[in-house]
């Protein structure tokens, strides 16, 4: 694979790369049951490597340096491009490759509060946008459609769209919900699993691992061990949050499903007392629209809980809460709400 090939041209390279992904999204769509293997040569393709360096440095990021005080303008001006990823690329094939802990950067939030950054390697983010590269076409075809953060062609407009969509048909009542840090508690294990589902590569797995394990330099230099989470801060981490968050995707599609192949029998459901919904959901951020009462709507809050926490995850007590649509909902920086009007409702 490439192997002693000369560096391509950045041109060339995003159309190897985009060639690439559509062959890794058409086979994860035809055969469901997959496992990939050999991910790892693809990975350490100077294509893939050169259009992930392209995406690091055209991030505003990359002038923040992690603990080795690299940025990506430092590269380039000592080092030099090809030169950098000539020498990553070796280690990653030599399996020498280990990422390092993220450096933490606290910012000031409203109410005197701080929130916490991570800043990995420029390293450390070339390798996270190659893995990412790779692995996104295949586990896009698997994403449901009621997941819109951090998906290509998806955007926060459309999520919004289509909540208030379903809230001008039967579903009046609204599952705000909100889970507990999220990007910090997702539990290894749970989403080592859902990759390995699609993911047989054990050079790939590995790496995936070693960045969940990389932890944190904090300010005053102390280190922190990563034992829950994705890498914060990392190119992969919204990624493999959608990995985990698929399961709950799948269970309210399943669910949707056993409502009623269409609208007439789902109408049926309804008039025996039963309730329909459906999921929207931007990364960690979700809602669920539900056409019933609100005794469902509160049965939806245990049964999401209870989906969750197997990932390791929790919903907030204080800011999960259900709303009538008339009362409107604050949904990814919008509010919607229903006002009866003369020829109606509207919004």
């Amino acid at each position: 694979m490439n192997t002693g090939a000369p560096w391509p041209t950045l041109e060339r390279a995003g159309a190897r790369v985009l060639g690439i992904q559509r062959k890794l999204h058409k086979w994860a769509t035809t055969d469901q049951d997959r496992r990939f293997t050999d991910l790892h040569n693809l990975v350490c393709d100077p294509a893939t490597l050169l259009v992930a360096w392209r995406r690091v440095r055209g991030n505003r990021g990359s002038r923040s340096a992690g603990v080795d005080g690299q940025t990506g303008y430092h590269i380039e001006q000592v080092m030099g491009v090809q030169q950098f990823l000539s020498e990553l690329r070796e280690q990653l094939k030599a399996g020498s490759y280990r990422p390092v802990a993220v450096r933490e950067r606290s910012i000031p939030k409203r109410g005197g509060k701080r929130r916490r950054l991570g800043i990995p390697t420029v390293t450390d983010r070339v390798v996270q946008a190659a893995l990412k590269l790779v692995l996104e076409p295949i586990f896009e075809a698997d994403f449901q459609p009621c997941s819109y953060g951090f998906r290509p062609g998806r955007r926060a407009q459309d999520a919004i769209a289509e909540v208030h969509y379903l809230t001008t048909r039967t579903y009046e009542w609204v599952v705000e919900a909100d889970i507990e840090a999220c990007f910090d508690r997702i539990d290894h294990t749970a989403l080592m699993d859902r990759v390995r589902d699609r993911i047989k590569d054990k050079r790939v797995l590995a790496l995936i691992k070693a960045f969940l394990h990389a932890g944190i330099l904090t300010e005053q230099d102390g280190f922190e061990r990563s034992v829950t989470g994705t890498p914060q801060g990392g190119i992969l981490s919204p990624l493999l949050a959608n990995i985990a968050l698929s399961a709950l995707d799948e269970h309210f599609a399943q669910a949707w499903q056993q409502m009623g192949a269409n609208a007439g029998q789902r109408g049926t459901h309804r008039r025996r007392g039963n309730a329909t919904y459906r999921l929207v959901r931007y990364a960690d951020d979700f809602v669920i629209v539900v056409a019933g009462e609100h005794r469902h709507a509160e049965s939806l809050v245990v049964e999401t809980g209870q989906m969750l926490a197997p990932l390791g995850l929790t919903l907030s007590p204080e800011k999960t809460r259900i709303t009538h649509i008339d009362e409107g909902i604050e949904f990814l920086g919008f509010r919607i709400q229903r006002q009866p009007g003369r020829h109606g409702h509207r919004y």
